[in-house]
């Protein structure tokens, strides 16, 4: 494995994995090596496991262009058609609706109201659906994720963790 080791003026070391896979070692100016190789050393069973959720969430949106193309057609038929069925009984109307390729997100609400979806969401359950567009339409109300925003979340969706938990399967 690659490691990159990146110092800067900070008081921590951390470790993560970026998308090709190495590991990032960030590390304060006054941290030895050696330092550094003991901490990636005591965290090596974390950085195992974070390789392979990493490989996970790679391989989960390496799909063919037929794929995506597929998945973009069954987004925006179904997507607008449950924005539409919780905005009404929401009360709230986002100002427009955009499918995306985003992999980093399933779901995103703008400053003006206007809701984005990724068409990778479609390859989750109907309830992990229903889940984002809901948690997109409380952000008109609530541009946060404040306890009033959870609370609004679940006056509409009184199971939404275990529906929020199907997207992290």
């Amino acid at each position: 494995m690659n490691f990159k080791i990146i110092k800067s003026n900070r008081k921590t070391i951390s470790l993560s994995v970026d998308d090709e896979l190495n590991a990032i070692v960030k590390a304060p100016y006054y941290v030895s090596n050696y330092q550094i190789q003991e901490f990636i050393d005591r965290n090596s069973g974390w950085l195992e496991k974070a390789v392979l959720r990493k490989k996970k969430h790679i391989d989960k949106y390496n799909i063919s262009e037929e794929d995506k193309k597929r998945l973009i057609l069954e987004a925006n038929d179904y997507l607008p058609k449950r924005v539409e069925y919780y905005s009404d009984i929401m009360n709230v109307k986002p100002t427009g609706l955009k499918i995306t390729s985003a992999k980093k997100r399933f779901g995103s609400c703008n400053g003006k109201n206007s809701i984005c979806f990724s068409l990778y969401l479609m390859q989750y359950p109907q309830a992990a659906i229903d889940y984002v567009v809901v948690h997109e339409l409380c952000h008109i109300r609530h541009h946060d994720h404040s306890p009033a925003f959870y609370r609004e979340v679940e006056a509409y969706l009184p199971d939404w963790r275990e529906c929020r938990a199907l997207l992290r399967r």
